[in-house]
């Protein structure tokens, strides 16, 4: 397939945003990559079999995971025995992807080699046993159970999956958290939606956020800290697949913030936020004294006003002219003088 010029300059500013220091930068683009889909697969295995850094090679193989290119096969079984055991990881998660597929079975025999050998780390045993759980207790069990007397992995895997053998299947939590109401693990939910949000009806998805956002309601301290991370989840898998359908929650979260929210709140503002959200995110800039979170705000700021199109003059940035003239002269340029446009975040090279 031809890429357009500007298709192809939108790609390498994403593929370089993949080693930006900055978590939100970072986030945004992998949803956007992964929106974009193939047109981006060519740049992202060369990012992640280059020499660049572990975080920017994971954020490439996040993003073919998001994908599901045929061509992420072979990088995945490449990639799963790195020297780095965070990269071998993400590539056994970009393997998990095509354990349905026709070759299915050829990544379980690689997956149950991975997970038989001594020779290799923990980290890598244990993430390859986890994605050969995917296909339930016939296929984990026998695995499971032949590798109770090892010394290495025995006592990792005692509690870590059921009776049968298989941990509970993310896709049959989420419907259940739809249809009959939230789990009381809010860490197990918000594992589900990371690993299978692209595949939940996007109603159900906001059913989620309706139904997490109640539960916040009646929590406190840190259980109430962990349904808002499960809520900012479920809003980032609704941006991935680029659905505004939740996006007056998103708006309202940072009107009413008094402190940092989950940084998955600002990557999926990046994504699909519009002109409405600028003034939220001018409320929350205003609100606090907080560097790192008035950093992110910034970051998201500039993504929405450069997708937008927005200047100076346009209505939604006047309206937050009228109200918060501080804030917005900050957001704006990053050091507290007004200009016609915001400044380009430097990007990494």
């Amino acid at each position: 397939m031809t890429i357009r010029a500007s298709s192809a300059k939108e790609v390498e500013q994403l593929i370089a945003d993949l080693a930006a220091a900055k978590p939100v930068a970072r986030e945004a683009a992998i949803a956007r990559l992964t929106i974009i889909g193939s047109r981006a697969v060519a740049r992202l295995i060369a990012l992640a079999t280059s020499d660049a850094s572990s975080d920017a090679r994971i954020a490439a193989l996040r993003a073919l995971e998001g994908i599901g290119d045929p061509r992420g096969l072979s990088l995945g079984l490449k990639i799963s025995v790195d020297r780095d055991d965070r990269v071998g990881v993400s590539g056994i998660a970009l393997l998990r992807t095509f354990i349905r597929s026709a070759n299915g079975a050829a990544v379980v025999d690689h997956l149950s080699a991975l997970a038989l050998d001594r020779g290799r780390r923990v980290a890598i045993r244990l993430a390859a046993i986890n994605a050969i759980q995917d296909l339930g207790p016939s296929a984990a069990g026998p695995l499971v159970a032949s590798l109770a007397d090892d010394p290495d992995l025995g006592p990792q895997l005692e509690g870590a999956v059921d009776k049968k053998g298989a941990k509970a299947d993310p896709v049959a939590l989420l419907d259940e958290a739809v249809a009959n109401g939230l789990p009381d693990d809010p860490a197990a939910l918000r594992t589900a939606i990371a690993s299978e949000g692209h595949a939940v009806p996007l109603a159900a998805l906001h059913q989620i956020v309706e139904r997490v956002r109640e539960r916040e309601a009646v929590e406190t301290g840190a259980t109430r800290d962990k349904w808002t991370a499960v809520r900012a989840a479920a809003h980032l898998a609704l941006a991935k697949r680029d659905s505004r359908l939740a996006l007056y929650d998103l708006r309202e979260a940072l009107e009413k913030s008094t402190r940092p929210l989950p940084v998955d709140v600002l990557a999926a503002l990046a994504l699909i936020g519009d002109a409405s959200c600028v003034e939220p995110i001018a409320a929350s800039y205003s609100r606090t004294n907080d560097e790192w979170w008035r950093d992110r705000l910034r970051d998201t700021f500039h993504a929405i006003v450069e997708r937008e199109g927005l200047t100076r003059r346009s209505a939604a940035v006047k309206r937050v002219e009228q109200k918060r003239k501080g804030a917005l002269d900050l957001l704006w340029t990053g050091n507290g003088t007004s200009a016609s446009r915001p400044r380009r975040q430097r990007r990494a090279t």
